[in-house]
């Protein structure tokens, strides 16, 4: 969760550029001497017994959980003082424990799912986090040059990604780590997970990456600049600066390495276009737009038209890419490339991942897009993308689940229907649409 500042837009820029340059000016250095030691990852004795009683939380599930944790964790090898740090001071929290908390998955409640893609997009890629991510770019040459050199990452990538995460290290959270991922552990749907997570603390306090007062999160546990889960931190967090610690909450040069090794690791490629708008002609057969990917001449031998040709020109011979159309045939309609997918390593959302790619050009400069978003129509509600699912379904056109989420399996099978009778095969769920599947279902 994120919480709001009253520091000004511009303040936040001149802060974190100041943090830039402090960084690119420190360089790699030697890592101190005093870190602290794997048994010792707070600076606090040692010899500690994790399966001590703890003082109560005031939640006997919690208590209990606790007390069974505590060991299995000892078991798997954490060290004695961690498993206590992470574990001493946690409390019931009424976001997971409340008596009133719904156990259903609140997909009304998330921003890529609930809100048309326009209207998300209209907030992810503002005019503000626009300007304040080109001054950011404008910033300490000297550090982006040193980290694209690294990691093989554009930086306009990397202040996308930090812009979407917790605009430009702004909003990272007021929530604990460790006692929000016990209280998911607690609440239980998600409890291996949590629990995962938890042991990823107590070895990054073993190995002295960070201290038990670091481990700020958002609502769901992620830390730092980055949002990074305790598990990803673990793979991917650097020390850019040499100083010996892994801080991705105040050190704007370690956030930044740490996103730019991430996505190099998941396979970003350097100095190619996440995806490129494209135009179609009139009698284009949307069906082809089935999550396949194909040569890029492929799709220019049936007529599909990049619109940057420029950018367009710099695409190598025998790229694959894979034609997205987000918002039916009267809206934008993209050729997709890897990057796309690194981007959602973050999030899987692809509103997401395209928020990633529209702010990335917003910030390099890159003109907008060329065909309007069709905000006349109105998408589906959650419950109304599942009674599409189910009509979907019952007439075996295998939309998956059924969970609310218009996702790529929903509007595969769409698609598949409306090639069937007849409709201009674009995926996209309309109220229209539901209504000419409804009755084809009852029929």
């Amino acid at each position: 969760m994120s919480v709001s500042i009253r520091t000004p837009a511009r303040w936040v820029v001149i802060s974190a550029l100041t943090a830039l340059a402090a960084a690119c000016a420190a360089g790699p250095q030697t890592p101190p001497q005093t870190s602290p030691s794997p048994s010792d990852p707070n600076g606090q004795p040692s010899q500690v017994d994790p399966l001590a009683p703890y003082a109560p939380s005031g939640h006997a599930a919690m208590d209990a959980w606790r007390a069974s944790f505590a060991a299995r964790a000892s078991a798997n090898g954490r060290d004695a003082y961690a498993i206590r740090a992470v574990l001493e001071d946690i409390s019931p929290l009424d976001l997971y424990l409340s008596e009133t908390v719904t156990t259903q998955s609140a997909i009304e409640e998330q921003a890529e799912f609930a809100k048309p893609i326009w209207e998300y997009l209209r907030t992810a890629v503002s005019e503000s986090r626009r300007v304040n991510g080109a001054e950011l770019l404008a910033g300490s040459p000297d550090l982006w040059i040193g980290l694209e050199n690294r990691y093989g990452v554009d930086r306009e990538a990397l202040v996308a990604i930090w812009g979407m995460e917790t605009n430009f290290g702004s909003y990272i959270g007021t929530f604990d780590a460790a006692n929000t991922l016990a209280n998911m552990a607690v609440e239980g749907r998600r409890r291996t997970f949590a629990e995962n997570e938890l042991l990823a603390l107590m070895k990054i306090l073993e190995r002295g990456d960070a201290v038990r007062t670091d481990f700020v999160s958002g609502w769901a546990g992620a830390m730092g600049q980055t949002q990074f889960m305790p598990t990803t931190y673990l793979t991917h967090a650097e020390d850019f600066d040499g100083d010996g610690r892994k801080d991705i909450w105040r050190n704007t040069g370690d956030a930044l390495a740490s996103a730019a090794h991430y996505m190099s690791m998941s396979g970003y490629e350097f100095g190619e276009p996440w995806g490129l708008e494209v135009t179609l002609p009139e009698d284009f057969d949307y069906s082809l737009a089935d999550g396949r990917e194909r040569r890029v001449e492929s799709w220019q031998a049936q007529g599909v038209t990049i619109v940057d040709t420029a950018r367009g020109a710099g695409i190598s011979d025998g790229k694959y890419g894979e034609l997205w159309i987000p918002a039916g045939y009267r809206g934008p309609k993209f050729l997709l490339f890897k990057n796309f997918n690194v981007f959602k390593t973050y999030n899987r959302a692809d509103s997401y991942a395209l928020a990633v790619g529209l702010l990335s050009d917003a910030v390099a400069g890159r003109p907008g897009l060329s065909t309007p978003w069709p905000s006349d129509l109105q998408p589906l509600s959650v419950a109304q993308v599942k009674q599409l699912q189910s009509a979907l379904n019952d007439m075996g056109f295998d939309a998956g689940p059924v969970d609310g989420i218009a996702g790529r399996g929903t509007k595969g099978a769409l698609r598949r229907f409306q090639a069937a009778n007849g409709f201009i095969a674009d995926g996209y769920p309309t109220t229209e649409m539901l209504a000419y599947v409804l009755s084809a279902a009852s029929n």
